[in-house]
């Protein structure tokens, strides 16, 4: 950072904190141990508190999330298509610093990796289901419509849905912070923190209180979020070890998991972005399509193939008013703040994570580049798994040997009806080999297991790594390269929080904690969505050439070519 730089001396030179601002790194450890102990030492009352606050927002102001995501969409699309495509994250010069196999890697990794592999059979599993097991209706969209039996139109509605919650709308949110962060960290050389963005808007007070709060906020959803997505998908890769080799999948084996996992993403951490992280998050891919591929193979081919198509046009049919869709039912608000609101909820509060990690990985791309490869790539991507794995699920329930679906006879519907998430990953790999079109292949559930498992701690190796990394530039002031010493202390500190919290019982509360910490994050991502819109206007590398000038080529833009 040069000495010249307007915040060159907020970051220590010396001392214990040499390379973090002091006040942001004291500020950063007192948040997060005083969230714990305030958790853990009543999580009924925090619990409580939590919940109180999370169910008001969804209830309230359903309105305002769903508006919120509809303007960060057509932003999305607006850019793209606009005459600031082709500016560069970066000097005009400058060229990505990765291959496009290594950025779609860490893409899909850090976005949605470990989500759609923990979701990617329950959740349409869910909105098939039309029990109604939990007070409102699994899927409303579904009943609106009348498709109200357990058959193929309910199938393509559960799918719809579950394509919209991890599609273009929830998307466009990581899309916004990722170009915001990039555009003013490496075109604009301001700092690589949430705080830049505000830029254009409030001036150099972002070196300010108001800065320091912007960067505090994203840190407190990075650490917890990540803390309680670990403590909780430990679950399930504590099942996977169960049904592999009959380990106990309680507490010890919870805890056990944390510590290394968190090792392994610390080490990554501090490798760097070039070395660990890429190398897992491709090592992740690798692993992922063989996965997909033994669902594809062994499972139902042809009616896999034809119900992707059939489920991705009616998603694209039905995208925009699904965007748009409140409901106004007292069930139908149930379940859409229990579902819709809380994914938005959810990708908000995660939105400075990964758009400062996608940002980071991103310089020397052009806004289309970017904006076309992080929209649509693991968007795309998504949705095949999804379908697979969701997919092969509803199959196995409509063709399981027991009865229809409304039977369960496949077993999956059933766990999940029990909130047996973890659990329901398991139970579609092992129909997998005992329904296959091969005969009997049951032979197979146990290595497609045990690389679902492995992918499940690898992916959360790349969600905690990526996590460490996004902390300590933040502290650092957008440093590229943060102080080593501290990528460990918060990369094992992610971990022990996690540990505690699932000790005390608290994972839960602190989740809903962060939901709720979307509320107030939501409004700095529209302020960084107008200061973005404001500096690329002002941007004279957008400004097109005048028609009386001539190209590089000789042509002259008005003369020749509409002569």
């Amino acid at each position: 950072m040069s000495a010249n730089h307007p915040n060159a001396h907020l970051v220590a030179t010396s001392g214990y904190l040499t390379g973090l601002h002091p006040g942001m790194g004291i500020a950063a450890k007192g948040m997060v141990v005083a969230f714990v102990l305030f958790t853990v030492l009543n999580v009924e009352f925090a619990g409580g508190l939590y919940s109180t606050i999370r169910s008001w927002i969804e209830t309230s102001l359903s309105w305002y999330y769903i508006s919120a995501l509809v303007v960060l969409f057509v932003l999305c699309v607006f850019l793209m298509c606009s005459k600031w495509g082709s500016i560069r994250l970066g000097d005009d010069d400058s060229r990505p610093e990765f291959s496009n196999f290594s950025w779609f890697s860490m893409l899909f990794s850090a976005g949605v990796g470990i989500g759609i592999l923990f979701f990617g059979v329950a959740e349409p599993i869910f909105y098939f289901d039309n029990s109604g097991a939990f007070g409102y209706p699994n899927n409303p969209h579904a009943d609106i419509q009348g498709h109200t039996d357990m058959a193929m139109l309910r199938a393509v509605d559960a799918m719809r849905v579950t394509y919209f919650h991890w599609g273009f709308h929830a998307w466009s949110v990581y899309v916004i912070v990722g170009l915001c962060l990039a555009y003013f960290g490496f075109r604009k050389k301001l700092p690589l923190t949430l705080r830049s963005s505000l830029h254009p808007i409030i001036g150099d007070r972002i070196y300010g209180p108001i800065g320091h709060a912007v960067d505090l906020l994203a840190v407190f959803g990075t650490v917890f979020g990540v803390a309680t997505s670990l403590g909780l998908g430990v679950s399930q890769m504590a099942a996977g070890l169960n049904v592999l080799f009959g380990i106990s999948d309680g507490i010890v084996t919870k805890l056990m998991l944390i510590l290394v996992i968190s090792i392994i993403a610390t080490i990554s951490a501090v490798s760097g972005v070039g070395k660990g992280i890429r190398i897992i998050s491709e090592w992740n891919i690798w692993f992922s399509i063989v996965l997909l591929a033994a669902f594809v193979a062994i499972g139902p081919f042809q009616w896999l193939m034809n119900f992707f198509v059939t489920t991705v046009g009616d998603y694209l049919w039905n995208a925009i008013p699904m965007g748009f869709w409140t409901a106004n039912e007292a069930s139908h608000t149930a379940w859409q703040g229990g579902w819709t609101i809380f994914y938005w909820g959810w990708w908000i509060s995660w939105a400075p994570f990964v758009g400062m990690f996608i940002a980071r990985i991103s310089r020397g791309r052009t806004i289309r580049e970017f904006m076309v490869g992080v929209m649509f790539v693991p968007t795309t991507i998504a949705f095949f798994w999804l379908c697979m794995f969701g997919g092969s699920a509803i199959w196995q329930e409509l063709n399981a040997v027991g009865g229809p679906a409304a039977a369960g006879g496949a077993g999956i519907i059933e766990t999940v009806r029990q909130w047996d998430l973890p659990t329901a990953l398991y139970g579609a790999i092992a129909n997998l080999g005992t329904m296959s079109w091969m005969g009997d292949m049951s032979w197979v559930s146990w290595p497609l297991s045990a690389l679902a498992t492995l992918l499940l701690a690898s992916w959360f190796i790349t969600s905690s790594d990526s996590g460490t990394l996004v902390i300590t530039t933040m502290l650092s002031m957008g440093a590229d390269n943060p102080p080593k010493v501290f990528r460990v202390i918060w990369g094992m500190g992610e971990g022990l929080v996690a540990a505690v919290l699932l000790l005390a019982g608290g994972l839960g509360a602190l989740q809903t904690a962060s939901i709720a910490a979307a509320f107030p994050i939501s409004f700095i991502l529209l302020a960084m969505a107008w200061g973005l819109v404001k500096s690329l206007s002002e941007d004279p590398s957008a400004v097109g050439m005048p028609s009386s000038e001539t190209a590089p080529d000789g042509t002259r833009i008005q003369q020749d070519l509409h002569a």
